[in-house]
């Protein structure tokens, strides 16, 4: 009995013991297995697992691609900056160094409390940015001082700089901060400090302007400190875009209109290139690219001259007797009157009970008679056998009533009235004293300073539509678009004869005989023997911005400076030149000018027609200060 109970118990022992051990031979074969999936088979995910928690990818900004002129003149790139960083880990005590930086550079209570808070929020070693765009004076400063204060190093970098400031301002509008809104997705967006174009050229060409980043391979260790850079590999610099703009008539024109709320418009009649679109009073972009204060924002924001309107697209304007030359061509058109018929003029024209006035009482007139003397009378009566519907399409055929089209954002497209368009506008029937106001550009007639310069220019170049141009077509270097390269234009339909007759009345407001002009201010005084005797002609406008009655224009008559600024006339001037062979037009307007557009917007239309003249930077190639090859960086062009 005793043999056979230890037989069973050895038997069960071995049972249990192969059980145990093909326990143990299965785990350890599950073990052997996993460590081979782990080493072997995914052995390139566990290590690039690995990397990702030792090597940090930086996205590296790409330099902004450069705004220039037609000649290549920069007006807007990329310069220099540098920015104060502060280590929180190799400061003593942060508070105190940031008391002996104070001593050094100008730091206000709100920058030291985003510091301190940003020292709370982040690791010891992650630098804090104190204040951007240093002055090399004030870099040198922290530079000598360096020693008295620890944890605090100097960052360069670049920023964007606009060399020729309020000039341009408008036109090529600003970068700033991404705001939420502007994220797309483009990992760029989220660099800190990372700008993007806000307004003007900078922004319709933000895309081609920014470039594509780099990326910097960073060796980290545990806590996330950087220990090396591993590799780097720098980005695409943004595209550079050209526009037709001439910097120098650009800059002149700024300067010519003053401290005058006004605004310039200059093209070539036959290309359409835009040579300068000016708004004044402007403002500085590049406190825009730094950050307004408080200060700075509140005076461009309740400033009455309104210095952040482009007004050269947004403004829209009551064309006035500069619209009595669309006016004229829409009577020659329709026959309701001949060149030679006269309109006699008594100073005033009555419709029934209803009396308008003209500034002067000028006797009988004919068509072109009435172009130069600017007479209300004559247009009153024109405007009265037309009617507006037939009026408005000319309108609309030498661009009135209808944006540009050159891009920029923000531009109004203005208004040319119809009879539809008041029914369904107002509800109201379209009134016979309503033709009256359309015939001398007011009543419901508006019109931005660029369409009165794409006016002028149809009227310069025989009737053709040529549409304004703002980046320039691809040529070589900076040599002039011929006369080869213009783009092709429709015609305007209009018979050579209808244009010659107003471009005659045009002439004449300028350069007519004794006692049938309106504008002789805008006479050039051209002395180059190549330009001798070349005239300018143009068409002056004076209108309204309030109703008046006979005793308001009596009174104002007498003392103009009593009348509000705001309540004052706007002065109006377009023109073409040489007057034998139109090459370039302009729009001048000064808004609420203490007199008319004879007094204020011609003279200033004259000192920049010459100073255009002088240049022709449509057919010269720009003489001084070329740009050597190589001078700049290689990037691609925009055109």
């Amino acid at each position: 009995m005793t043999i056979t109970r230890d037989s069973d118990w050895t038997k069960m022992f071995t049972r249990r013991a192969a059980v145990l051990g093909g326990v143990q031979a299965t785990m350890i074969a599950t073990l052997v297995g996993r460590m081979y999936y782990l080493q072997v088979v995914q052995s390139d995910r566990y290590k690039m697992l690995a990397d990702d928690n030792r090597i940090n990818i930086q996205l590296l900004p790409p330099p902004r691609g450069r705004i220039l002129d037609r000649f290549g003149q920069p007006l807007a790139l990329n310069k220099q900056q540098f920015r104060v960083l502060v280590v929180p880990e190799q400061a003593l005590r942060v508070g105190d160094t940031l008391d002996t930086l104070a001593r050094l550079i100008d730091l206000s209570e709100h920058e030291r409390d985003r510091i301190k808070k940003e020292v709370g929020r982040k690791r010891g070693f992650v630098p804090i940015t104190i204040k951007e765009n240093l002055s090399w004076h004030e870099m040198s400063r922290v530079q000598v001082n360096a020693p008295d204060l620890p944890g605090i190093m100097i960052d360069e970098g670049l920023t964007r700089f606009y060399p020729h400031g309020q000039d341009v301002a408008h036109l090529l509008g600003y970068v700033s901060s991404v705001d939420e809104a502007d994220l797309t997705g483009d990992p760029l967006l989220q660099l800190p400090g990372f700008r993007i174009g806000k307004d003007g050229v900078e922004k319709v060409y933000d895309l081609q302007l920014r470039g594509k980043g780099g990326t910097s391979q960073v060796e980290v260790n545990a806590y996330g400190r950087a220990i090396r850079e591993l590799e780097r590999q720098e980005g695409e610099a943004g595209a550079d875009v050209i526009l037709t703009i001439d910097e120098r008539i650009q800059g002149f024109a700024a300067q010519r209109l003053g401290e005058e709320s006004a605004s310039v418009a200059v093209m070539d009649v036959h290309t359409g290139d835009l040579l300068a679109l000016v708004s004044n009073p402007s403002f500085d972009a590049n406190a825009f690219s730094r950050g307004l204060t408080s200060a700075e924002w509140k005076d461009l924001s309740t400033n009455d001259h309104k210095p952040l309107i482009n007004k050269v697209l947004s403004g829209q304007y009551s064309p006035g007797s500069t619209f009595k030359t669309v006016v004229a061509l829409a009577a020659l058109e329709h026959g309701v009157i001949s060149p030679e018929q006269t309109v006699h003029c008594s100073g005033s024209y009555n419709l029934g009970s209803y009396v308008k006035h003209c500034h002067k009482v000028h006797g009988s007139v004919s068509m072109v008679r009435a172009i130069s003397l600017s007479c209300d009378v004559y247009f009153y009566e024109v405007a009265r056998r037309l009617g507006v519907d037939k009026i408005a399409p000319m309108a609309n055929r030498f661009g009135l009533g209808a944006i540009s089209g050159i891009g920029l954002p923000n531009e109004k497209p203005g208004l040319i009235p119809t009879e539809a368009w008041k029914k369904a506008a107002r509800g109201e029937r379209w009134a016979p004293g309503d033709n009256l106001n359309v015939g001398i550009g007011q009543g419901d007639v508006l019109a931005t300073p660029i369409q009165l310069a794409v006016q002028a220019a149809r009227l310069a170049n025989g009737g053709i539509a040529v549409k304004p141009r703002l980046v320039r077509p691809a040529v070589q270097g900076n040599a002039p678009i011929t006369d080869d390269a213009r783009p092709e234009f429709e015609s305007l339909n209009i018979p050579l004869a209808h244009m010659e007759i107003v471009r005659q009345g045009m002439y004449d407001v300028v350069n007519g005989p004794p006692g049938a002009t309106t504008a002789m201010a805008a006479k050039l005084k051209l002395t180059e023997p190549d330009m001798k005797g070349w005239t300018i002609s143009g068409k002056t406008g004076t209108a309204a911005v309030r109703g008046m009655t006979a005793a308001d224009r009596e009174a104002q008559k007498r003392d103009p400076s009593s009348v509000p600024w705001h309540l004052r006339d706007n002065a109006l001037f377009i023109a073409f030149a040489p007057s034998h062979a139109p090459r370039y037009s302009l729009a001048v307007v000064v808004d609420h000018a203490l007199g008319g557009g004879a007094a204020f917007a011609a003279p200033i239309a004259k000192d920049i027609m010459e100073l255009v003249l002088r240049l022709d930077p449509s057919r010269k190639p720009r003489a001084e200060d070329q740009i050597a090859s190589g001078d700049a960086p290689a990037q691609s062009e925009v055109r």
